[in-house]
């Protein structure tokens, strides 16, 4: 019997490694054993997860189909559909944050390609520890958010894929364990589509890209484990990208596909060819046969289990059609990329390994897919939930300057102009991007092909989720599908990324459960599927676990993008009217930026979401954009009301001046006015008396409350509360708080 000092390591329990030899009827191979390992491991084959993701309708008739493919696709129109994606790639780029955000860029654009669509946007979600100061965290955390921004920009400039939208916090939970979720998105045309099946015995297996080398291996096994001081030695765990590769890549599969000569086609992703290998066949039915002495390599000496198990970039598995090899391999090359035929389709349901004439693993095609242990994990609700609730913001002292709150929330990192960021990535490459970071609510493209467009955005609150994650997981669908309505666009469909710590924890299990839950039922009542997705758990340190962190990634159809709305005031005398839904009699103080950066509390319930009300809040914005009446739209979130007529103040370059009325909000102080995140918000300007009337009517009708607060204007912001200025600043103030705090911070440690 193997030793457990060897099994343990790589992630396999002692029930687990007794379940292979069970399989095998012997003992393993030491390949075998890697190759169970990686599979087996939460990041491949989901053991603890797959219960819960259940709750997403899609993913569960999709997995009782065994139909998972690389991403999600839905229909744009007759012709095109759009195909798309998010995944984590937090651990590497933890150790290794430039190589590890730009692997994470190149994987997710190859589940894209991979279909048979053309990449066309990139974007991201991004969490870090506090960046200010010169603390030991703080110089680290500095590191890692510029490394990982480097990282993205340069993979997904060089490939040319504009990176197009995305959204940042920081939070002393994410010190030492950033969370990096890459999204992607393609067109491809509808009878086109390319799966990932080893369809036909006989057909030849080709593998294409580039050169297997010694990195990432056991790369799914690192993410499937806690990050400790150790972790620096885990660098040989991440992989090393090459964007131009993948540019070659991209254009010599999608040719490749054209012909129809391929069968079925993945990614050697997480787990190399260990993946690509067993889980096409497994969907097939099938067997695969394949000879690693004909596999490309970069490395001498590298063993069966190494080269099973690596991870190296820009590399895919493909099933031709006998006879079309030569074909299909003489496009790679003419990219100059490896194609070589390193196996092929078996009609039993074997995985066979072999190095030449040894066989070096053999087992059931499905062992390391069908039969992947699945755990259903205790869960407890933290003890902390009802401390947090018990806390009553309403009773803080109030501040006494409400224009320098303004200014701090501004300034806070998670608040701040991105530009810093934004403008290191390329957003324009390829001609598509209508509006582009900063201009909107969410990213709209046009497509070409098309009169439709789409609109892209993600969101997340870790905070909120750490409060109630049923509700957090609501908030995250509802406020990414707002992000989208508020350009005009319908949404169409979910990817999501959760984020957790360990899932044998039961207080984190709970976590994940509940917010699972909260996004599938946000998701069922906005009537939009989850179509794919990724679960990254571990995600703490020996410190303590991240806030649990569910980001999803909202795609909406627009009918003509170039009737897009964007979030600035755009015209002095335009009418600047508040729509909300919301009843929330707390005013969403609970868990906000206004909370923890003035008050330094991270506790009380959450804002609560209303689905009704909140779809009703949709209605109206989608009628007052289409018949154009709202010449701008900007949702409320982060920050609250105040902060969202600033953005909007400093997008256009025009002051406002604004009159708000304590009977609107019966009970609250300024402090929840102002500064609050209830939901189900946004404000919007309109342009004429007529244009008044008629959207307060139509708000009516949607069941919306239409408030006129004000005038834009000027160049200062200021904001009365029943006849009291309690807020007034210069726009140009705002604008430099706003934009200068992120860049000041990072050249703190270039002075």
């Amino acid at each position: 019997m193997i030793s457990p000092d060897v099994y343990r390591p790589m992630g396999l329990n002692d029930l687990e490694y007794q379940q292979v030899e069970g399989i095998l009827g012997r003992e393993p191979t030491i390949t075998e054993l890697g190759m169970f390992a990686v599979m087996w491991s939460e990041h491949c084959g989901y053991k603890y997860s797959r219960p819960i993701l259940a709750l997403f309708k899609n993913y569960r008739e999709a997995q009782e189909q065994g139909a998972l493919e690389n991403a999600g696709i839905v229909r744009l129109d007759d012709r095109l559909g759009i195909v798309f994606k998010m995944e984590s790639h937090n651990h590497p780029s933890a150790v290794e944050p430039f190589q590890g955000a730009a692997t994470g860029v190149g994987g997710i654009l190859r589940d894209i390609f991979t279909m048979g669509a053309r990449p066309i946007a990139c974007l991201n979600s991004l969490r870090f520890g506090p960046i200010q100061g010169r603390s030991k965290d703080a110089i680290r955390n500095r590191y890692l958010f510029d490394g990982v921004v480097s990282g993205i920009a340069h993979y997904g400039n060089c490939v040319g894929v504009p990176t197009v939208a995305g959204e940042i916090m920081f939070h002393p939970s994410y010190s030492g364990n950033p969370l990096v979720n890459a999204m992607a998105a393609g067109v491809v045309e509808l009878g086109h589509v390319a799966g990932a099946r080893a369809d036909g015995p006989g057909n030849p297996v080709l593998y294409v890209g580039s050169s297997t080398g010694r990195d990432g291996i056991h790369g799914a096994t690192f993410a499937s484990v806690q990050l400790g001081p150790d972790s620096d030695s885990r660098r040989p765990n991440v992989q090393m990208g090459d964007p131009f590769m993948e540019k070659l890549l991209i254009e010599a599969t999608l040719e490749a596909l054209a012909t129809g000569d391929i069968i079925g086609i993945q990614d050697m992703g997480a787990a190399g060819l260990t993946c690509a290998t067993s889980e096409m066949a497994t969907k097939a039915g099938t067997g695969m046969e394949i000879d690693l002495l004909k596999v490309p390599r970069r490395e001498a000496g590298m063993t069966a289990y190494e080269v099973m198990l690596s991870e190296s970039q820009e590399r895919m598995l493909a099933v031709c059609r006998k006879g079309a090899e030569d074909r299909v391999a003489a496009i790679y090359r003419k990219w100059e990329l490896n194609a070589a035929v390193i196996g092929h389709v078996t009609a039993e349901r074997i995985l066979r390994i072999k190095t030449g004439d040894v066989i070096e693993a053999e087992m059931p095609s499905d062992a390391l897919t069908d039969m992947c242990p699945v755990y259903r994990l205790d869960v407890e609700e933290p003890g902390y939930i009802k401390l947090a609730h018990a806390v009553e913001p309403l009773l803080l002292p109030e501040p006494t300057d409400y224009t320098d709150v303004l200014r701090r929330l501004l300034s806070s990192p998670t608040i701040a102009d991105k530009n810093w960021v934004t403008e290191q990535y390329d957003s324009m490459v390829q001609t598509l991007t209508s509006q582009g970071p900063g201009q909107a609510d969410a990213a709209v493209l046009r497509v070409r092909g098309s009169n439709r467009g789409i609109a892209m955005k993600t969101d997340g609150n870790g905070r909120y989720c750490l409060l109630d994650p049923y509700v957090g997981g609501m908030i995250a669908v509802m406020e990414s599908a707002r992000n989208v309505v508020c350009v005009g666009a319908r949404p169409a469909a979910i990817t999501d990324c959760l984020n957790f710590a360990a899932p044998e924890k039961p207080q984190v299990f709970w976590q994940f459960t509940r917010a699972v839950e909260g996004i599938a039922a946000a998701s069922e009542a906005l009537g939009v599927p989850v179509v794919s997705g990724n679960v990254s758990f571990y995600n703490e340190t020996h410190e303590g676990a991240v806030l649990p962190t569910p980001v999803i990634g909202m795609l909406g159809i627009i009918d003509n993008p170039a009737e897009a709305r964007g979030l600035a005031f755009l015209e002095e005398g335009d009418a600047i009217l508040l729509l909300r839904a919301d009843n929330d009699p707390s005013g969403g103080l609970g868990g906000s930026e206004y909370l923890s950066l003035i008050h330094q509390v991270e506790a009380a319930r959450p804002p609560s979401i209303d689905l009704d009300a909140e779809l009703r809040l949709h209605r109206a914005l989608l009628w007052a954009i289409g018949q154009g009446l709202a010449v701008s739209a900007h949702d409320c979130s982060d920050g609250g009301l105040a902060v969202c007529l600033a953005e909007s103040a400093i997008a256009g370059g025009l002051g406002a001046s604004i009159l708000l009325r304590y009977d609107v909000w019966p009970g609250l102080p300024p402090s929840a006015i102002l500064f609050g995140e209830a939901q189900s918000r946004a404000v919007v300007t309109v342009r004429g008396e007529k244009h008044i009337k008629r959207l307060e009517q139509l708000a009516a009708d949607a069941g919306v409350q239409a408030h006129w607060i004000g005038t834009v204007g000027g160049d200062v912001l200021r904001i009365s509360l029943d006849g009291e200025l309690i807020i007034s600043e210069g726009i140009e103030q705002l604008r430099m708080a706003h934009r200068d705090a992120i860049p000041s911070i990072m050249a703190a440690d270039r002075d």
